[in-house]
């Protein structure tokens, strides 16, 4: 038996960024699984391209080179004139993996390229990652060998879902091609957008994993087990992360320490009782003085006079103050030495975006959220650093994270390795606070936040949105949710321009899915009819859930058929609307 869900509509420029009552609540019995298996006879898995292998193809990209750099290989080595490719197969947690590692001590990298041949059975079905947030743009599809699958995919052959990546942390940005004579990996390895300068050392660019699967496993699962292969030192919550966030119904206006104490003491109101884990009032953009978020910190606007004792205050309504921030953009004037060059939509003017291969502008931004820590806020969500950095959005990125011919101060490290340290600065700075990565890259942060906005913003101005943005990146990246962070798919905003009935059925699904639940609720909209279904879900998303399965995510971009709690659940995302 199934249950329907609900019969019955941007964020500011440049932000790419419940239970609905009994009747949402009826058991089922075993889900047909529509779209998870099929009867179709897989080609031998032997067939397949293995990466654990020695590759077929390795070449090597200079900064500014017309062409390719000719390799020759030497068993597990390939090399040319000062440039040198090697491949070890080690022992790992998880078994066989390879390591890639590359020296260049005169030549400036921007890429190196990996080929594999093989094939893959007809009518096998693919599914890739995003390079950073997702933005409603997540499907299991046939073989297309153009598809970019940035950092790792699965492969489901009709029997078995088997999945090929990278292990978190990598020292280059890395993405897989498929096609009908084999699979490619692309390791970026330069610097901004220009070549890299190894100098004297050797890179370890990536640590190759790969997961055969099971017959008869379903894919979910198949995908669940591999990033846990994948990441194999998470950094989870002890408690799930829940509460509420301010952005969709101000988007950063007419906000003051007297209205998020408005918005903490309604989330008091309706935060479970006695549950031993309070939820998080998060202040979104608008505290500061400068315009987009922008630093110093210590400049707020003239409605937030006093940022420890409005913390100070959230605590004593019980609940847990936490806030937004923008590490990496300030108009701090001592920061003009380190500015970013220009490069895509990155802010420019008064506007400085910061390059954190300095050292003194990496110790600024960890000034910045250590002293937002000292203010007392316990969850810290930092945000638009992959735009900063790179000046552009996900989508944009393309074969290429950035524009050409610019680089960071520090030419001797990748993108990759700088971005990290910028992570890990900010994780270090943050000390036990819970941190939110926005914008940040998945496959890099993993290890280093407690939580992961996986999916680009939802909205409290277009239902559109939210079911575009948020259900594709929940369904599509549950694999991700407890094995590399927990997952954060982004508010559900109640607000007047979204129907009620709609709203429902997205704070049904976040509340059960297991992963965090932020509301975004104007208080004025809130009415006495709200609240016990507000207060069901937060109860919800207070407890520990089974992660959500999305039963029909084969077939469609926006599931509608969930397996959730042990119960079949069906949601109208489109009546209504």
């Amino acid at each position: 038996m199934q249950t329907k869900v609900g019969t019955n509509k941007g964020a500011i420029a440049g932000r790419r960024s419940f239970l609905v009552g009994a009747a949402a609540a009826v058991a089922g019995g075993a889900p047909a699984l529509q779209g998870q298996q099929s009867s179709a006879r897989a080609t031998p898995a032997a067939s397949l391209p293995d990466p654990l292998r020695a590759p077929d193809q390795v070449t090597a990209i200079g900064d500014g080179r017309g062409g390719a750099i000719r390799l020759t290989r030497s068993g597990d080595k390939w090399q040319a004139t000062e440039v040198e490719v090697a491949t070890e197969l080690r022992k790992g947690k998880g078994g066989t993996e390879m390591v890639v590692s590359v020296s260049a001590p005169k030549t400036r990298l921007t890429r190196l390229r990996l080929r594999w041949h093989g094939s893959f059975p007809p009518g096998c079905r693919f599914l890739g990652d995003h390079w950073e947030r997702s933005y409603g743009d997540l499907e299991w599809r046939g073989l297309a060998g153009e598809r970019l699958m940035p950092w790792y995919f699965l492969a489901h052959d009709g029997r078995a879902t088997h999945g090929f990546g990278v292990k978190t942390g990598a020292a280059a940005i890395c993405c897989w091609q498929a096609d009908a004579g084999g699979m490619t990996l692309w390791l970026d390895v330069g610097n901004g957008g220009g070549g890299v300068e190894l100098g004297d050392r050797r890179l370890e660019a990536a640590t190759i994993v790969v997961r055969k699967g099971r017959a008869g496993e379903l894919p979910l699962g198949a995908a669940r087990a591999f990033c846990q292969l994948m990441c194999e030192a998470p950094r989870l919550p002890a408690k799930p992360i829940y509460g509420s966030n301010n952005w969709y119904y101000t988007y950063g206006r007419n906000v003051s320490a007297a209205a998020s104490l408005k918005d903490a003491a309604l989330l008091s109101e309706l935060m479970p009782p006695d549950s031993g884990n309070r939820p998080f009032i998060v202040m979104d953009m608008g505290w500061g003085a400068a315009r987009d978020g922008a630093g110093p910190v210590a400049q707020t606007n003239k409605g937030y006079p006093d940022m420890p004792g409005l913390a100070r205050r959230m605590k004593d309504l019980g609940v847990r103050p936490g806030i937004w921030t923008r590490p990496t953009l300030t108009i701090e004037k001592l920061a003009e030495g380190w500015r970013l060059p220009p490069a895509g939509g990155r802010p420019k003017g008064e506007l400085i975006a910061i390059d954190p291969s300095i050292p003194e502008a990496l110790a600024y931004i960890a000034e910045s959220i250590g002293a937002i820590r000292g203010w007392g806020y316990e969850l810290i969500k930092h945000d638009f650093s992959t735009f900063d950095l790179t000046g552009r959005w996900g989508f944009e990125m393309g074969p290429e994270l950035t524009d050409r011919n610019w680089h960071f101060r520090n030419r001797g490290k990748t993108t990759a390795e700088i971005i990290l340290d910028l992570y890990r600065t900010i994780r270090q700075s943050a000390g036990d606070a819970v941190l939110i990565g926005c914008n940040t890259i998945g496959h890099l942060a993993a290890g280093l936040v407690e939580a992961q906005r996986i999916g680009d913003d939802t909205s409290g101005r277009e239902w559109s949105r939210t079911r575009k943005m948020g259900v594709n990146t929940l369904a599509f990246r549950m694999p991700q949710h407890n094995t590399f962070f927990a997952a954060d798919a982004d508010c559900v905003p109640i607000t007047r321009e979204i129907p009620w009935s709609l709203t429902q059925r997205w704070l049904d699904l976040v509340a059960r899915s297991g992963t965090a639940l932020f509301i975004s609720a104007d208080p004025a909209m809130v009415a006495a009819e709200h609240k016990p279904a507000l207060k069901a879900a937060l109860a919800e998303a207070a407890r520990v859930h089974a992660p959500g399965v999305p039963l029909d995510w084969m077939d469609t971009t926006v599931p509608q058929q969930w397996r959730l709690d042990g119960k079949t659940v069906r949601y109208d995302w489109y009546e209504g609307d």
